[in-house]
Order: C-alpha cells, then sequence, then structure tokens
C-alpha cells in the first residue's frame, strides 16, 4: 500500500464494514461520515497536508485528544456528542486492526481512549395539563393545523421516535379494529404501536383529508415530501410557544420531540404498565432502559415514601464523650 494509506482504509471501512457487513442503517453511516469530515477538517488543519496525502500514523492518539477536545471548547458538542463521535473513531480503529496489522499498536492505544462521563439529568417530560394545553395550539380552521394537532397526538400516545414519525407512511396505520402503525425503528426493527380510540379518529379523518397513496408520507411537507428534523423541530416550537401561553409551566421546560416519547413513557408507567410492557411498547432493546423514567418519577417515590413508617425517635443534640474531646484537645 503507498504512503497515503489513510483514503482507501477509510474508504474500505465504510464499504466493507458498515454497508456490506453491518449493513448499518443510513441514519448510522451519516453520523459516522460527519465525525470523519470533522475529523480529517482538523487534521488537515494541524497536519498541514490535504487528507488524500494523509497516513494512518497521521491519527494518531495526540491528534485524536485534540480533536475529541476541539469538539466540546469550539464547537460546543457536549460529552454525549464527543463520545458519540469517539464510537465512530473506534469502529474504524476495529477494522485497522483486523485489516492492518502493522498499526495495531496504534489501534489498541486508539480504543483505549475513554468516553467522557457527564451527568445524567432526568428525562423531560409532560406532565397531562401540558400535553393538552400543547395538542390545543394548533388552528383546526387550517389544514396544517389539522396536520400538526394530528402529528402531536400520534407523537404523545404512541411515543415513536422522532425518524419513525416522519417515516411514517400512509400503508403503516391500520385503522378498525386493532388499530396500530407499524414503526421502522433503530437497527432495521420492525414494531406494531396500538392507537387509542382518539388518536385513531384524527388519523382516520386526516389521511381522509390527505389523500395520499400508500407509500406515501402520512405527514407531508408543502411539497408533498416526508418532513425533515428541522421541519419537525419548527412545527414543534411553533405551536409550544402558543401552548406556554396557555399553561404557563411549560415556560420552565425545554420541550424536543423526544420530550413527547418520553411523556408517553410515563404516562403508561403511572397507569401501572409493567416495564416490560413499556420497554416493547418504545421499542427498547433492553427492559433496563426503563429504569430512567423510575428516577424521574417524583410521584412514585412520594408513594413509595408514604409507605414507609416514620420513626417515633425523638431528635436530640449529640453530645460528644468528655474523653474525646479532651484527646483531641490534646494533639
Amino acid at each position: 500500500m503507498n504512503a497515503a494509506d489513510l483514503p482507501p482504509l477509510l474508504a474500505r471501512s465504510f464499504t466493507e464494514r458498515l454497508m456490506r457487513q453491518r449493513q448499518a442503517s443510513p441514519h448510522t453511516i451519516a453520523s459516522y461520515r460527519t465525525t470523519f469530515r470533522l475529523l480529517l477538517h482538523y487534521a488537515r488543519q494541524q497536519r498541514n497536508k490535504p487528507p488524500t496525502a494523509m497516513t494512518l500514523g497521521d491519527l494518531d492518539t495526540a491528534l485524536l485528544g485534540g480533536f475529541l477536545s476541539h469538539l466540546e471548547t469550539e464547537r460546543g458538542n457536549d460529552a454525549r456528542t464527543r463520545n458519540t463521535r469517539l464510537a465512530a473513531i473506534r469502529s474504524f480503529f476495529r477494522f485497522v486492526a483486523l485489516h492492518e496489522p502493522r498499526y495495531a499498536d496504534l489501534a489498541r492505544r486508539v480504543l483505549a481512549i475513554p468516553d467522557k462521563r457527564y451527568t445524567r439529568r432526568p428525562v423531560a417530560y409532560l406532565e397531562r395539563e401540558e400535553i393538552e394545553a400543547l395538542l390545543g395550539a394548533p388552528d383546526l380552521q387550517t389544514r396544517t393545523g389539522r396536520r400538526a394537532r394530528t402529528l402531536l397526538l400520534v407523537a404523545v400516545q404512541t411515543g415513536v421516535r422522532a425518524s419513525e414519525l416522519i417515516g411514517l407512511r400512509c400503508q403503516d396505520v391500520r385503522l378498525g379494529a386493532g388499530a396500530h402503525v407499524r414503526c421502522h425503528g433503530k437497527g432495521r426493527k420492525e414494531r406494531c404501536t396500538p392507537l387509542r380510540k382518539d388518536a385513531a379518529a384524527a388519523l382516520r379523518a386526516w389521511l381522509k383529508e390527505r389523500r395520499g397513496q400508500p407509500d406515501d408520507p402520512v405527514f407531508p411537507n408543502q411539497r408533498g415530501g416526508a418532513l425533515s428534523h428541522d421541519a419537525l423541530g419548527y412545527l414543534l416550537g411553533k405551536h409550544l410557544a402558543r401552548a406556554r401561553a396557555r399553561c404557563p409551566s411549560l415556560h420552565r421546560k425545554r420541550v424536543s420531540t423526544h420530550s413527547l416519547r418520553h411523556s408517553c413513557a410515563m404516562e403508561l408507567l403511572h397507569s401501572g404498565v409493567d416495564r416490560a410492557v413499556i420497554a416493547l411498547w418504545l421499542g427498547h432493546e433492553s427492559v433496563e432502559i426503563t429504569y430512567i423514567y423510575l428516577h424521574a418519577d417524583l410521584k412514585l417515590k412520594e408513594q413509595a415514601m408514604a409507605r414507609t413508617v416514620p420513626s417515633q425517635i425523638r431528635p436530640t443534640r449529640y453530645r460528644p464523650d468528655h474523653d474525646v474531646l479532651a484527646f483531641l484537645n490534646s494533639l
């Protein structure tokens, strides 16, 4: 292999490892692509050479450590994003260790770079009155308002991810007895999520108005295509601003599309649904992930505390033994 061995190795890691062997999703490929675009741009500045002339040795641990710091200090990324970028780099160096043994020592050092720890905050979710304020924000006298109200209702009631919501096709909606939506989730997993009567009725009315073909998106943009993530965020922000006028508690919360998913999980938890069912409902890999909702739910903690018996011991002030004080004073 010639001196500039980084470009062909990087290309093979995408075509052989990600696409052919792992059959990674388009979202994963896009995330890895962004990571290496950022990394090569940073390496070009640090090494003063174009990416086509770089060798794998240019990506040593010193440069990678500087790149990870650059993400946080100059690009403003948080620790979780930094760790996601590091995961993509590790994936590449696992491929390197397998196919280029002469770089095994470099790969070993790169794979030893640790993740950065970060503070895990409680999940952000909406209470029932806040959900009602949000669902009441769209103007039902307009087509876009009816689309927005149906979209928000489906998001809150089903708990689907943002990518699953904008990827819904008309053929994925089943109405009538056993109404449900079929979601295409992470890792190419499919699952069916049931619909309540109100969500099913709203979807039935919207699909009748929408008049789409089976493969058309349920919630189209102005040109008839699928909504983008940015468009979905704009739609939520627009109606959230109106909802805050009716529900002041929303001013204290940062609400994203993922907050609607968390809101669905918390409503299921408050209704007494088992954690295993919630994990299946949301398409989680493991039941353990649903522990985040137990940690976030103050009501459940208050109910648990109410079952405890308060202590009957009267509080008294601690008075140290005189011998101990004498010993301490003698030091």
